[in-house]
């Protein structure tokens, strides 16, 4: 039986607002980019080809360019591809023209909305902006969800229950201290021991980079862990296997990053104060910690299970 293969797919990293928070871009500002449109369509075609049955469109702000999206979803919808939009929902300021987005994307075939939404969006994106796109997307009957970033701090707990008053469809997503988050400061948390399971949905970036994980990967420059090669180089079907037969994302999705940090010797004290993605820094970002693990795995890693 094929592998089912879902991805982020990064058309562009252009977006119209500046978040303080935003891990797609860089402390330090870099060129936004964009993948050739013609690109772009071939790629799907040989995601199609190769049993990717879920794409995400996501990097900047999507929608920046709309007409070009929307084909780039009928294609998907022509071979039975999942399809999602990640937004800010800068386009839903008036409802009429948030009916009239919702209703082209459901006629091109999106599968689903995610609205991303936080204290640090609504700097620059109004709220209402949010009640608008979800009004549209239950008039037109289109999936959505609302992605949430939080740190869990009690900042955030006035716009929470917006949401919930609102009854929205929202998920609480952690804030990842990765591109302008970086140099945020960044609170322990100290809870009982999780397991920290990863799915790992591999990103695909305008320059044709494909990376392991979609929300950190290009991030561990130490050691570039996450990285998988270049579609230049190489078929997208190749550089999904080479995902799929590395024995550590295997077990970063399966073992967890916990019990990985404690084989090789992190204290169970200090491993409880790390969020998720800062363990998996911790671990695969360090060129010493990412030896350990990789000179065991076919050995006690492996076969070290409770």
């Amino acid at each position: 039986m094929k592998k089912l293969r879902q991805i982020a797919f990064g058309y562009s990293t252009q977006c119209n607002i500046r978040c303080d928070h935003c891990v797609a871009a860089d402390s330090d500002e870099s060129p936004n980019s964009k993948m050739p449109f013609a690109k772009a369509k071939a790629i799907i075609e040989e995601m199609a080809g190769c049993n990717v049955t879920g794409i995400s469109f996501t990097a900047g702000e999507p929608l920046l360019f709309f007409k070009e999206i929307n084909h780039l979803i009928r294609l998907c919808r022509k071979h039975g591809i999942y399809s999602r939009v990640v937004t800010n929902g800068h386009w839903a300021g008036t409802r009429q023209r948030s009916d009239k987005m919702i209703s082209e994307l459901i006629q091109s075939g999106l599968s689903q909305l995610r609205i991303s939404c936080s204290r640090w969006h609504q700097k620059n994106i109004n709220r209402e902006n949010i009640v608008s796109a979800v009004s549209s997307c239950k008039k037109y009957g289109l999936d959505y969800f609302i992605s949430f970033v939080t740190d869990f701090s009690n900042q955030d707990d006035a716009f929470e229950q917006f949401l919930r008053d609102s009854s929205f469809k929202f998920f609480p997503e952690p804030l990842i201290y990765s591109g302008r988050a970086k140099g945020f400061n960044r609170s322990r948390v100290f809870t009982d021991f999780p397991p920290n399971l990863c799915a790992m949905n591999p990103y695909l970036s305008p320059e044709l980079d494909m990376f392991a994980c979609c929300d950190a990967g290009t991030h561990f420059t130490e050691t570039g862990f996450f990285y998988l090669g270049n579609h230049k180089d190489h078929t997208i079907d190749e550089l999904f296997q080479k995902k799929e037969k590395r024995i550590l994302y295997y077990l970063i999705g399966t073992m967890g990053l916990t019990n990985m940090a404690s084989y090789i010797g992190l204290k169970a004290s200090e491993i409880v104060k790390y969020k998720k993605c800062q363990l998996c820094e911790n671990l695969f970002n360090s060129a010493e910690n990412l030896r350990l693990l990789e000179n065991s795995v076919k050995s006690g890693l492996i076969n070290w299970t409770r």
